[in-house]
């Protein structure tokens, strides 16, 4: 009965109220015409509120849209700006980060290879670098059969060897010394690393007065034990054996710092373990530290080999004047980076130096073309 008359009440209110128009006119129920517009339907009906309605017209045929809202327009446009911006910044910045290194890299390497590939094809002189005269391959023809080349690349290979081999395997014995846990290791770090920090003109004078023939304070070592004194710079062993004892010396610590970084990346277990199966300090040097950097003792190797190919300023001062440039009086300590210098700033051939500078290059090229063959030949092995 509550339900019936809250029923009641209800249509009462709808035939008094703001709506009765839509019960008491029949052209409510009539289907709206085409261009006119319909009067709402209700949808809902709460008590104390109008009915919210929705719109039932159609517009006519051939009226026009109805106008996008305002700022719609502008509003896309700022979304496809982001969106762009948004892409390149996702896709751009890692090309913007490392375009400064090619860059440089173009500007200060490789623009300077190609030039000087193509001197090297031309005779040119240093005091008219604008007149070139074209020659194709005789410069690099009249460098093979030029005995200067060749005495110059074998001194550059004994010196290398003489350099780079004691190098290695002293630094690798103070890396091992420093891997331990020392009193004052910092300080023997960075003492190690002094030497590489000195310029290579202060060293090279330093042990040129070293190896001095009269006065020079080896010889008056060597002179307590009864040995005569040695002219270390006309003597050809004598003069590539001080040559490469001050690259040891420059050197040395920089490597060892190097496999010290690499040692201390090996985990500790690899030791405990060798320790456990009764291996010996010697044994865990060679079966567990030198297998844990071997990839460090490739890099430091190839970068021996690229300072011994492109050795220049030991020889030059340790010389002392003309003889610098040409290695000594009968070449005996001319490398390849001298030959460079003597060819382009005392013979004035920039052409012959380019083509020496394209040597060295292709002499790289074919040491590293080797060391990845006996890599994979070894690694095939094992």
């Amino acid at each position: 009965m509550e339900d019936h008359g809250q029923a009641h009440r209800e249509g009462r209110r709808l035939t008094s109220g703001p709506l009765a128009h839509l019960r008491s006119s029949p052209a409510s129920h009539a289907r709206p015409q085409v261009g006119r517009r319909a009067p709402a339907l209700p949808v809902t009906l709460q008590e104390g509120r109008l009915p919210v309605a929705i719109s039932t017209s159609t517009p006519p045929d051939g009226a026009p849209d109805a106008a996008p809202p305002a700022g719609s327009g502008s509003g896309a446009e700022r979304q496809r700006r982001s969106t762009l911006l948004h892409r390149l910044d996702v896709r751009g910045a890692p090309y913007a980060f490392i375009a400064p290194f090619f860059v440089v890299f173009a500007a200060f390497s490789f623009y300077p290879l190609v030039y000087t590939s193509w001197i090297s094809l031309h005779r040119v002189e240093l005091s008219t670098l604008n007149l070139m005269e074209w020659v194709g391959f005789d410069n690099y023809t009249a460098l093979w059969d030029d005995d200067r080349f060749w005495n110059a690349l074998l001194n550059t290979f004994t010196i290398g060897v003489l350099s780079t081999v004691p190098q290695l395997l002293m630094a690798l014995g103070l890396a091992h010394l420093l891997n331990y846990q020392l009193r004052g290791s910092t300080f023997f770090r960075v003492a190690a690393l002094t030497p590489y920090a000195t310029s290579v003109g202060a060293a090279a004078l330093v042990f040129t007065m070293l190896f001095e023939r009269d006065f020079g304070m080896i010889n008056w070592m060597l002179s307590l034990v009864g040995i005569d004194n040695i002219d270390f710079e006309n003597n050809k062993w004598a003069a590539q054996t001080a040559i490469s004892t001050i690259v040891i010396w420059r050197w040395t610590g920089y490597n060892a710092l190097l496999y010290l970084a690499a040692m201390q990346a090996i985990p500790r277990d690899r030791y405990e373990a060798a320790a456990i199966d009764g291996a010996s300090r010697w044994q865990q040097f060679l079966k567990v530290t030198i297998p844990g950097i071997r990839s460090t003792i490739v890099f430091t190797i190839v970068l021996s080999t690229i300072g011994a190919t492109q050795l220049f300023g030991e020889p030059l001062i340790f010389g002392q004047g003309p003889n610098g440039i040409t290695g000594g009086a009968d070449n005996q300590y001319q490398t390849l980076g001298l030959l460079l210098y003597e060819e382009g700033w005392k013979n004035y051939q920039m052409g012959r130096a380019a083509t020496v500078a394209w040597a060295m290059f292709l002499l790289l090229i074919v040491l590293f073309v080797v060391q990845r063959v006996v890599k994979r030949v070894l690694a095939r092995r094992a």
